[in-house]
């Protein structure tokens, strides 16, 4: 529980001045994915629910996403594509509200859909289509949305107590949905954290998640000169493997790929296989024995990029005859099993998601509250629960959402 304060004489004299509180059943800070869906749910239930942001649009980060088509959910969902210091934790949300729920609601307001790969669902058009059905649903059940308020204080005596910029609201409930620390740019604060710190929860390590990966020395150089090459690899860091694109930056390694790895990566080498589902010393060998005067570069240029396949031949080489089999095992070595160590991260500002989060041993994994103070809930991206790249966090925040709001 929180020590709330003594009031000081000056505060309740100032009290006289403050315009009245604004009462709700459920207040809900954050107008991105789980707060609206949180705002869906408890809406539903006949609660008087208010959501606030700071931000001057709703659903911002939605309207990015996918290209700005918003990969809205994956059909592949399950608890084990999900990072948290509790695997077990996602299990009761995921399971209360799933993709064919939230596939259901976009079927009703008649949004056209498709798989792209792997499960990823995207809109046919606009992730505008998203954010509104999400504002329609919120309407019909009359929750009311402020944006562009921002919040000066959050406090709780017998009920949670909301300050802003705009006016003071107060609600038996309030559902902290305001996201983690990934794009900056949009708005994103670690406020979330402060304020669970402030209510007694514990945070847990927080990290950039689903990021580009930066190195140093001859590796960066190398990556800077094949800037723009991509190429489906296999990504490996201890016991995750991902097989998805990579793209080379003038930074270092980005892509699907490494941004999945980039999530359970902390420190040390990643394994990177170029040819995934290839031997790539049988395939030089049998062109030794068949292409014996063809340049080492032109012969890997049959499965790799061009560019890629001149940067990773031997200086000097220049038929494939002449190259000592040893040699030849050292290059597939390369190929199937470059281990690379990267310096860094491309941080926040590059990171779709924030990893790590207020601690779920502090929270209920069937409605999100928090044990110790009741009627507060955590909700989203804001708990330490992170999904793969593909959708996964989107039904993570509609999930948790519901939940809460189900019970706030």
């Amino acid at each position: 529980m929180v020590n709330q304060p003594c009031r000081s004489f000056g505060d309740i004299c100032g009290a006289w001045h403050k315009p009245p509180m604004s009462e709700h059943d459920v207040i809900i800070l954050g107008a991105g994915a789980a707060g609206l869906m949180a705002a869906i749910a408890a809406g539903k239930r006949g609660r008087r629910v208010l959501l606030l942001d700071h931000v001057a649009e709703a659903g911002a980060k939605i309207l990015i996403s996918g290209g700005g088509r918003c990969n809205f959910t994956n059909l592949g969902t399950a608890p084990e594509r999900f990072w948290s210091e509790n695997p077990h934790f996602c299990k009761s949300s995921l399971g209360r509200f799933t993709p064919r729920d939230f596939i259901a609601l976009v079927v009703k307001h008649g949004i056209a859909y498709h798989e792209k790969k792997l499960g990823q669902l995207f809109c046919d058009g606009s992730a505008r289509l998203i954010v509104k059905m999400l504002l329609d649903e919120a309407a019909a059940v009359g929750v009311e949305i402020r944006l562009a308020h921002k919040i000066t204080d959050v406090s709780r005596v017998d009920l949670f107590q909301v300050a802003t910029d705009h006016g003071r609201f107060q609600a038996k409930s309030l559902v902290l949905a305001t996201g983690g620390l990934s794009i900056p740019k949009m708005g994103a604060t670690g406020f979330t954290y402060d304020l669970s710190r402030r209510f007694g929860l514990r945070v847990t390590e927080l990290r950039p998640g689903l990021v580009p990966l930066t190195f140093a020395g001859e590796n960066l150089a190398m990556m800077e000169n094949l800037a723009g090459v991509s190429l489906d690899i296999d990504a490996k860091y201890k016991k995750k493997t991902f097989r998805e694109a990579m793209l080379f930056t003038h930074r270092g390694l980005s892509g699907p790929a490494i941004l999945q790895i980039s999530s359970c990566w902390r420190e040390g080498a990643i394994t990177l296989d170029l040819l995934p589902g290839q031997d790539a010393l049988a395939f030089m060998l049998d062109r030794k024995r068949t292409r014996p005067r063809a340049e080492p570069r032109s012969v890997l240029s049959e499965i790799l990029p061009q560019r890629l396949a001149q940067a990773l031949v031997p200086v000097g080489a220049t038929r494939i005859a002449d190259m000592p089999d040893r040699d030849l095992r050292a290059l597939a070595l390369r190929l199937s099993a470059w281990t690379i160590t990267p310096s860094g991260t491309e941080g926040y500002a590059k990171a779709e998601v924030t990893c790590g989060g207020v601690d779920t041993r502090d929270l209920s994994s069937r409605t999100l509250e928090a044990r110790d103070v009741p009627g507060l809930f955590v909700v989203g991206e804001a708990v330490d629960v992170t999904g793969w790249l593909g959708g996964y966090n989107f039904q993570w925040a509609w999930a948790s959402g519901w939940c809460a709001g189900e019970a706030a």
